[in-house]
């Protein structure tokens, strides 16, 4: 560790000064041949080593087979599914253990747990800054590991010694002594902790892993497309332990074994974490975003009043060699679009520039890398902006479809399905897809339309917006014959006799939506992301369903007030047998449809990152040709 806090810089020989190839020689995005798997393969001195920026644990270029690839990808995926698991046996029963432990309301319950769940996304725009400015994305996992296993440690501790009084209290029957104001403030420090330490590592681990296949390299690239589908496995796999066997240990009153299993499988975690330090590739941090971003607005205002160059692939400012004026960052070439950015790079006789080409002022010239950066973040908000609603069908099955499976038959034989259990048919739908998608759907769309994927990130995430709209319109069905199911003549209020198990396709729909969506988002937010802020990238995916949180609670709550009335229930009563949640799934789909409408015209108008690529003269030649 201390190897590598101090030994991470890049050589000379990456800084020295090589020869300027013409912006022209490349193509943005996808097209550029070496996206293809018959794509030229590296040069002969440079087969050895990595050829995206990464480096090994000191500091000198990768050398491909002794470090990245899956035998650290298997590490990291490993690592997610124990930190996973660890996470939720804190979050599945939360809301459970502050009513029945803490003697808290239901809304007050429920009013903490939302606060605790929005913290953790908030933390994880914390963790992507410090990854991506300062620390690297390995130091950065491992310093909030540490903070995650430390608060669940505190939390087990003091749930065995202070709170969980008599043992085994809060399964429903016996009751848990008042806790003390001392008992209460180390609860609270220890779930926050917790929430730190996940929101910190969250947003960097996917990244980390994703920086262990070189994306420069026809034989690695399409393990890094695949990567993000078992990490997203992994995470559901996680969830799946959490959510059956610790859920039910700690519904039946055994709190302090739950958090005990939770806090071994974080400190294993880590563990295997750390085990895989020799054979990491890393990305070098670039620095605070914020100045760098200031400096292109900044510049562009300065020089407002001066004419675009009618060649700007040419005639803007950029650094003569291959080196980024970004750490960590390789150059990123000239777009159209956000033209009025474009005069931040024009250079005058009054900037003064160096032997080196280096500008003696940010704030007056700025780079091509630098001014691509900043339209890059733009170019992602409209396209993150419209996954904030299919966040919203997303959160339904948390909360909706649990009160909807409530009022139904729960019964299998002697044995009463829990509501919050159907969510395991969420996850097998995840993992049947991700299999189907790996092995049936990427060869198909490869021969389609000849993109190695398959099919493109944002032609996914468009799938995904369908899928969880139809998964909207399949429970509203459910509901309609749900309530037809109930009987209130023979028991008032009774739940519906139709069966829990008409559930399934809702969840399943979710679970397929999740494949198409959210791994989608991994990919796209990861490979559009500048090298300097892909953790932040990932970060996005995290903040959209925190958002989706927000707006989901913001509806609920409109709906309540504009559809109930003195003389009406509303949609969603305390009593469902009396509303219509039917028409609130449905006004969901509805949404979800006109959110898919705006999602097409975004993508439309979205340009993919381009990115300098090392390639032959004789390459260049025939590119500009």
């Amino acid at each position: 560790m201390e190897q590598l806090n101090s030994h991470i810089t890049i050589p000379e020989s990456q800084n020295s000064e090589t020869r300027k190839l013409p912006q022209d020689a490349y193509v943005k995005g996808k097209e550029h041949k070496r996206n293809d798997f018959n794509g030229p393969q590296a040069k002969e001195n440079d087969v050895e080593h990595t050829l995206d920026g990464t480096v090994d644990r000191f500091g000198r270029q990768a050398i491909r087979a002794r470090t990245g690839g899956w035998k650290s990808g298997i590490l990291i995926l490993i690592n997610q599914g124990l930190a996973t698991l660890a996470f939720f046996g804190v979050g599945v029963n939360l809301v459970l253990f502050l009513t029945r432990v803490l003697h808290q309301s239901n809304a007050s319950a429920a009013n903490n747990v939302s606060k605790w769940t929005g913290t953790v996304y908030i933390f994880s725009l914390l963790g992507a800054f410090v990854s991506d400015s300062y620390l690297g994305r390995y130091r950065t996992c491992t310093l909030f590991l540490i903070i995650f296993v430390v608060g669940l440690v505190l939390l087990a501790l003091s749930s065995q010694l202070i709170l969980v009084k008599p043992t085994n209290c809060g399964d429903g029957s016996l009751s848990c002594q008042s806790p003390s104001t001392m008992g209460i403030g180390v609860f609270y420090l220890s779930i926050y902790l917790v929430a730190l330490g996940n929101g910190g590592y969250q947003p960097s681990i996917a990244t980390f892993g994703a920086d262990q296949f070189d994306e420069e390299d026809d034989r690695e690239r399409p393990s890094k497309i695949a990567f993000f589908s078992w990490f997203y496995l992994a995470l559901n796999l996680g969830s799946l332990f959490s959510n059956t066997i610790l859920g039910y240990f700690e519904n039946k009153g055994l709190w302090v074994l739950g958090f005990w299993l939770s806090a071994l499988a974080a400190g294993l975690s880590m563990v295997i974490f750390l085990a895989g330090t020799p054979t990491y590739r890393h990305r070098m941090p670039g620095g605070n975003p914020l100045p760098r971003f200031a400096q292109v607005f900044v510049a562009a205002i300065l020089k407002w009043r001066l004419k675009r160059p009618s060649n700007a692939h040419k005639d803007l400012y950029e650094l003569p060699s291959t080196e980024s004026a970004i750490s960590g960052c390789r150059k990123i070439l000239h777009s159209e679009g956000l033209r009025f950015l474009d005069k931040a790079a024009i250079e005058t006789d009054n900037d003064a520039v160096d032997a080196k080409g280096k500008a003696s002022s940010r704030w007056r010239l700025c780079t091509v890398t630098q001014v691509e950066e900043v339209k890059c973040i733009l170019r992602l908000l409209p396209i993150w902006l419209c996954t904030i609603i299919y966040s919203v069908v997303f959160t339904q099955m948390a909360s909706l479809f649990v009160e909807q499976g409530a009022a139904m038959n729960t019964s299998l034989g002697s044995f009463n399905v829990p509501p919050a259990a159907m969510s395991m048919f969420d996850i097998f739908s995840v993992a049947v897809w991700i299999a189907l998608y790996r092995r049936v759907l990427v060869p198909f769309g490869y021969k389609v339309t000849g993109n190695p994927k398959g099919f493109t990130e944002l032609q996914r995430m468009g799938v995904g917006l369908i899928v969880g709209m139809l998964a909207m319109v399949a429970a509203a069905v459910v509901e309609i014959y749900r309530l037809k199911e109930v009987d209130n003549k023979i028991i008032p209020d009774s739940p519906s006799s139709l069966s829990i198990f008409w559930q399934i396709p809702q969840y399943a729909l979710i679970g397929a939506s999740e494949v198409f969506m959210y791994v989608g988002q991994l990919e796209f937010f990861n490979s559009q992301a500048p090298d300097a802020l892909r953790s932040f990238g990932s970060a996005l995916c995290m903040t959209s369903i925190s958002f989706g949180n927000y707006v989901s609670s913001l509806l609920v709550t409109v709906v309540i007030y504009v559809t109930e009335k003195e003389d009406r229930p509303g949609w969603i009563p305390a009593n469902l047998n009396k509303g219509h949640m039917d028409r609130f799934y449905l006004l969901l789909a509805a949404l979800a449809s006109i959110d898919f409408i705006v999602y097409i015209l975004c993508s439309r108008c979205y340009t993919n990152i381009a990115v300098y690529k090392e390639s032959t003269e004789d390459e260049e030649l025939a590119q500009i040709k």
